[in-house]
Order: C-alpha cells, then sequence, then structure tokens
C-alpha cells in the first residue's frame, strides 16, 4: 500500500521550471542518459512523469514543514513551543505576525507548489500527445490537473496574486513573470478540478492507493467554491460525494489518525508517508510531526522530542465537556505515556504542558523524523461541515454538522443525539458554529489559518489581536529570494 509513495522523479530530465524551482526538479543520476526527447515514450513514462507532481506535496514545501508551520502555529489553535530562542525562529515570526519576506517557510512553501505546478505543466503538455494506453493517459491528465489546481489553491489563499503559468517555459523571459490577479489562478483551479473530475477514476487498488480519484477532486471543488463564497456550488459538490463516494465516517473520530486505516473509510486524499529510512530531513519519505511535536525531551519518540506546535490555553478551553477528539488531539499534565509514565505539569518549551498528539505514532524504530503516518488533506468529515456551511441552517445542513457532532461525543452518527444542534439558529449563528467546529474537527490538519483568514476571523478575534496580528497578514509576503530573481514580481503591501 506504501509502494506508490515511493515513487520520485524517476528518470525524467526537463526543461527549466520557474524561478525558484527548477534547480532541485531532478535528483536522480545519471542525468546524461534521459532527455526530453527520448522519454514520455511509454505508458510507464506517464506513470512515473505524473507520480513526480505528487513528490513535492510530502516534502518541506508542503506538509512536511510549510503548512503545519503556517495552517497551525501561525493561527489561534497553537504557539510555537520548540526550545526558545532561536529554536524555530521561523515559525516565530509565523506565530508572532512580524515575518520578513526572507522567512525560509514562506519561501518553501512558494518553491514546492511552484515545483509541482512545473511537473503538472509538463505532463499536461506531453501526455496528451503520447500512444500509450487511453486510461493511463486519461487518467495522468487528470492527475496533474488535481494537483496544478492543489499546488495553485495554497498558493492563492497564502500569498493573493500569484504568477499563473500553464505551460512549462522555455526562455529565461518566459519565466520572469509578473503576478496575475487572484481571480484568475481560481478560474484556473476550478477549470483544472472540473476537468480533473472528468478523468479521473473513482476508486484505485493496490499500488495505486493514494493517487487522486474523481471524488478527492470534487471534494477540492467544493472547498474552492466555499472559499471563494459559491455557496450553491459547494453545497453541490459536497453532495455529490457524500451521495456517490462510497465514503463514510469512522465511528471513532481517532481512527482517521492510524496507520493501519491509511487510505481508509473517511480519507477522500492523503499525502502518503513511508519510514525506516532514517532521514534527518524535512524532504524526507517520512513525516516529522512524531518528532516535532512529540512532547520535549520525554523520551517517547526517538530523538526525546523537539515539543513544537503547542496548542493555546484559549483552544484547549474551548473544548465542550465530553468532546472525545480532546484526547485525540492534544497531550496533558497527567496523560499517560506507552511506557506508564504520566506527562508532567510542564515540559519543556510548553509551560501549559500541553502537546500536539494527533500525529503521534511513538518508537516505531530507531530513527529519528521518518514517521509513516500519512496526513490528510481532505477527510469526509470536512465535506459533511462544507455542506453545512454552504447550506446553511436547512434540515440537511443541521443533519450534516450533527453527524461531526454525534461522532464528536462518542454517539451513533445515525441517530439524532444530545449534543445536536437544534433547529431555530439564525444564519449568522449557525455559520460561526460550523466555524468553529471545524475548529475542533480539523485541528492541526494544516487549515486553521486559511480557514481563519477565509472567516475574517483573523483580523477579529481576540486571540489573534493579541498576537498583533495588522490588516496585511491576510497574505504572506512574496519570498525575497523570487522578487531578487524575477524583476516581474513585486511585494505584497505592508512587507
Amino acid at each position: 500500500m506504501k509502494s506508490f509513495t515511493k515513487y520520485t522523479t524517476a528518470t525524467l530530465l526537463t526543461l527549466g521550471l520557474l524561478t525558484g524551482c527548477g534547480r532541485d526538479f531532478l535528483s536522480e543520476s545519471p542525468t546524461d542518459q534521459v532527455t526530453d526527447e527520448n522519454f514520455y515514450k511509454t505508458t510507464t513514462d506517464a506513470i512515473q512523469a505524473t507520480t513526480a507532481i505528487y513528490s513535492e506535496l510530502g516534502k518541506g514545501g508542503q506538509y512536511n514543514q510549510a503548512l503545519w508551520s503556517l495552517g497551525d502555529i501561525g493561527s489561534d489553535i497553537s504557539y510555537t513551543g520548540g526550545g526558545g530562542g532561536g529554536d524555530g525562529i521561523e515559525q516565530q515570526q509565523l506565530d508572532n505576525f512580524n515575518i520578513p519576506a526572507t522567512n525560509p517557510i514562506v519561501s518553501r512553501l512558494w518553491g514546492g507548489c511552484y515545483i509541482g505546478i512545473g511537473r503538472a505543466n509538463i505532463v499536461l503538455q506531453k501526455v496528451p500527445a503520447m500512444s500509450i494506453d487511453p486510461a493511463i493517459q486519461k487518467r495522468s491528465i487528470g492527475e496533474a490537473q488535481f494537483l496544478r489546481a492543489k499546488y495553485y489553491f495554497d498558493l492563492v489563499r497564502a500569498y493573493g496574486d500569484v504568477p499563473l503559468l500553464t505551460t512549462p517555459p522555455t526562455t529565461p523571459e518566459e519565466v520572469n513573470v509578473a503576478r496575475s490577479p487572484a481571480a484568475d489562478v481560481y478560474a484556473l483551479i476550478v477549470k483544472d478540478l472540473t476537468d480533473a473530475i472528468d478523468n479521473l477514476p473513482i476508486s484505485y487498488s493496490g499500488d495505486d492507493l493514494g493517487r487522486a480519484t474523481k471524488w478527492a477532486a470534487t471534494g477540492l471543488l467544493a472547498k474552492v467554491y466555499l472559499t471563494q463564497g459559491n455557496m450553491a456550488g459547494a453545497a453541490q459538490r459536497a453532495r455529490e460525494v457524500i451521495a456517490s463516494s462510497g465514503k463514510s465516517l469512522w465511528a471513532n473520530y481517532g481512527d482517521n489518525f492510524k496507520v493501519a486505516n491509511e487510505y481508509g473509510r473517511e480519507a477522500l486524499f492523503e499525502v502518503g508517508y513511508i519510514s525506516g529510512r532514517n532521514e534527518y530531513t524535512f524532504d524526507g519519505l517520512g513525516f516529522v510531526g512524531n518528532e516535532f511535536f512529540g512532547p520535549r525531551g520525554q523520551g517517547i519518540v526517538p530523538q526525546g522530542g523537539y515539543g513544537f506546535n503547542i496548542p493555546e490555553n484559549d483552544f484547549v478551553a474551548g473544548y465542550e465537556p465530553g468532546d472525545l477528539r480532546r484526547d485525540v488531539t492534544i497531550w496533558e499534565p497527567g496523560d499517560e505515556y506507552p511506557d506508564g509514565r504520566t506527562q508532567p505539569a510542564t515540559l519543556p518549551g510548553s509551560p501549559n504542558g500541553y502537546g500536539c498528539k494527533k500525529w503521534f505514532v511513538g518508537k516505531v524504530n530507531t530513527n529519528v523524523w521518518d514517521s509513516e503516518l500519512n496526513i490528510p488533506v481532505l477527510r469526509l468529515a470536512e465535506i459533511y461541515l462544507i455542506q453545512a456551511e454552504a447550506e446553511g441552517p436547512t434540515a440537511s445542513g443541521l443533519e450534516a454538522i450533527n453527524k461531526v457532532r454525534r461522532r464528536a461525543f462518542g454517539e451513533d452518527i445515525n441517530t439524532p443525539g444530545s449534543h445536536d444542534l437544534r433547529a431555530g439558529l439564525s444564519a449568522d449563528e449557525f455559520k460561526r458554529a460550523v466555524w468553529r467546529e471545524r475548529k475542533y474537527e480539523l485541528a492541526f490538519e494544516n487549515d486553521r489559518w486559511f480557514d481563519s483568514k477565509r472567516t475574517g476571523e483573523l483580523l477579529t478575534a481576540p486571540q489573534y489581536l493579541r498576537k498583533g496580528v495588522k490588516p496585511f497578514n491576510v497574505v504572506l509576503p512574496i519570498p525575497q529570494s523570487e522578487l531578487d530573481v524575477n524583476s516581474g514580481l513585486t511585494q505584497n503591501p505592508g512587507y
């Protein structure tokens, strides 16, 4: 099941990509035996080229550093933690909304997205003209469309207007492009996902588990529509996924975050990881969260734990009594460790004694960072919450959020429960209830900063105001490294 994840850039050799991303597009050798002319001939070539688009998802420019640093630490649910001082300074800058254009995470997110986009553009240029298995050809085009949309969605939400490239550049002049309006970027995202829905299969098996499906594209389109404020489109696409994808909620919330359940009943799309390579890098094939988020110095992960991504007091206090998600999500004083010890009242780097527990695997081997636990990009629970927010307090909107709430409190998902939201809420009350539910259902799943920006809470919630958030922080700075080499770029105001 994990072998799909092992593919990298294979033997691809391509033209340069965009500024800031062509430098590490190809790391495989030998580079003198594979060329753009003799590749893209066989079905296997198409599969390898398409698989290479996925590889950036698992690296530091996406889920292995940038997205949890921005989406979690840069939000109101957690603060940096770590060892203090200069430890994690790049996360501290995001946490305190004092973000220079030289911040490494800002640069990694930009670069990682454009590496993926560059690879997708090559597939979309080359694969349609190949004489190969028609089913693989169609699927590969759909995967490239889905992934290009996903990378552009992260870019436009994080930076606003961004350069819009849809074909591989062939000259230096084509690299130095200006930023396109966000509306144009969203138009491409919607088109790519709409086309991908028609091109992708409904499911996979065996070694292909983890590739994008029709339902992953449909679910992501629902989320894009929600972000744009297209509530009718969001509701329609969410209902399609719920009715036809064959996915269902786990009865137990914690089952979403177990290695044994990867690509399971609730997963629409996940980033796959493997372990056992002893890789001490954000760009390895394993996820760093087990070590980075492990309680600092407690010895329950291979290197003792670094204690980053600490749940904030206000967030912890906001759990409703009886919410079972709390124990899955948070380490807190008195919790029992796997070796029988209990967590102390305070931890190094965490004066409140809390820690991020959701991605804990433990000492599965002697390696450092390479946890094999997958990271969800889209789960069915989020689709229910998209439906609820998009529909408002209708009967079906209420039922959608209540299914998520029933599970949170250990009740039968399909039976009205004691924690259901009731009819009679105003549209605004219901909307805010859905926002709150997203905060706790999707906690530490890399999305809170994006949600806070979308809902307006980033500039109004007391938790953010205490951190010193400023109006221009609704977008990140354009990386200084890109401004230095691309004369067509301009900086976001305020930076």
